[in-house]
């Protein structure tokens, strides 16, 4: 099975989205609870973070969800 997690990536949610109690991080640990082997990572609203469209950002994210998606 697969499954697709989209992300947001605007400063502040993507924070909140992996937060001990954030959505993102609950619907990734469903996902795994549910036998999903293949996920897919997405991310929105680029163009909400400083400055728009980030390589940072995106790095920064891109090295955040896969920490928490392998453990």
């Amino acid at each position: 099975d697969c499954a697709i997690l989209i992300i947001a990536s605007g400063t502040g949610e993507f924070e909140a989205g992996i937060s001990k109690d954030g959505q993102t991080r609950e619907h990734a640990l469903l996902a795994f609870t549910l036998g999903v082997k293949q996920l897919i990572i997405a991310m929105n609203k680029m163009d909400t973070t400083a400055p728009p469209w980030s390589q940072a950002r995106y790095e920064e994210i891109k090295k955040e969800a896969s920490s928490f998606i392998k453990k």
